[in-house]
């Protein structure tokens, strides 16, 4: 009877596979190890910007065009006192300024991610999809025909007309029998753009009026941006800002092209409308807060990608803190150049940003994703 009794299993007599039984993720390091070390890698880079991002946020806090003590800066965030009035300035205008920064540029950081990884596009940015062109209409005709005259009232002109000009393009980018492709939704955008962008010339060179106020919104600047503002915008931001970090396997579907997606059950079509509802959100959100800023959503990206690597599922939270360093870094300088004057952080990222995208093409040899 002996002699017919069944061997022990292997598990019982290897210690490797017992222990992986019990502990899964030993049983991964032992057959993945490089896998788990660039993750640690990972982890500590993420890790590491976060470093950078938390002191640039108090440098934003500190910095402007009235000098005050650290010290006093330090004791308005963590001991206000209404009765003193650098208190007040920096809790009305530089906290609220600081993070709306921070908030626009982690929108406009991770929208970016998204559309590159959507379109399979290394240059596209938010703009291809038309949004900057749509909330730059939207915002004329609102002060071209209701009279709106307040930062507070752009807010839902340039949100609304962000999300109706999305749609547009991406019904105009879905005719045909393959569907809304990612060269069709190019096409698309970039035709919508120029038709928008010359009915706001049309106006704006009719009215000098409406000019004057757009050209303050239009230019992209933190400035003057007060706390009902962003608790306006914040609900549309966080709903995006959540949903996009749960795409990153779906983004890395996609990058693998539509019939492998499709081949490993992705819903290709509703995957590309979810995605486009998640950038209608940021870039809405940000642009009608902030205006149009050039540069952040187009070059993120590819800062993250060379910082983390080509999966998405690492590659959006990078671009999440890489995005609001940026932003705040420019804004920064652009305080501390022209002082006691200052240049808006929209011309301080274009004029940054065109020579290292040059020098970024030029010598990675972009492509495609």
């Amino acid at each position: 009877m002996s002699s017919l009794a069944a061997p022990p299993h292997d598990s019982v007599l290897d210690p490797a596979v017992s222990q992986s039984a019990a502990d899964p993720i030993a049983g991964v390091a032992r057959r993945h190890p490089g896998l788990l070390r660039r993750n640690g890698w990972r982890s500590l880079l993420i890790l590491g910007l976060l470093g950078v991002l938390v002191p640039l946020l108090l440098v934003s806090i500190a910095i402007g065009t009235k000098q005050i003590p650290l010290g006093t800066v330090v004791d308005a965030i963590f001991a206000y006192d209404p009765e003193v009035g650098d208190h007040d300035i920096i809790r009305s205008l530089r906290v609220p300024r600081t993070i709306v920064g921070a908030l626009v540029g982690t929108a406009l950081g991770v929208a970016g991610t998204l559309m590159q990884g959507l379109t399979r596009n290394p240059i596209a940015d938010p703009g291809i999809l038309g949004v900057n062109a749509g909330a730059s209409l939207a915002v004329v005709i609102g002060i071209y025909v209701f009279g709106i005259g307040s930062l507070s009232g752009y807010i839902w002109f340039a949100f609304i007309g962000a999300a109706v000009t999305s749609f547009a393009v991406y019904t105009l980018g879905s005719l045909g029998r393959e569907g809304a492709t990612p060269v069709k939704l190019a096409l698309a955008g970039a035709a919508i753009t120029a038709m928008f962008a010359s009915i706001t010339s049309g106006i704006l060179l009719s009215d000098l009026a409406t000019l004057d106020q757009f050209r303050f919104w239009v230019v992209g600047s933190l400035q003057n941006r007060m706390p009902d503002m962003v608790v306006q915008v914040a609900p549309f931001l966080a709903v995006g800002l959540v949903g996009a970090m749960g795409t990153g396997r779906v983004l890395n579907a996609l990058a693998l092209g539509d019939d492998v997606a499709a081949s490993l059950g992705q819903r290709v079509g509703l995957t590309r409308i979810g995605v486009g509802v998640l950038i209608v959100l940021l870039v809405g959100g940000a642009v009608s807060i902030a205006g149009p800023i050039a540069f952040v959503g187009l070059a993120v990206p590819h800062i993250a990608r060379a910082i983390v690597g080509p999966d998405y599922r690492w590659i959006l939270p990078c671009a999440a803190l890489v995005a609001p360093i940026l932003l705040l870094g420019a804004d920064i300088i652009g305080r501390v150049i022209d002082r006691p004057d200052e240049i808006q952080v929209g011309i301080v990222t274009a004029v940054l940003g065109a020579p290292f995208f040059i020098a970024l093409v030029r010598y990675r040899k972009l492509a495609e994703l």
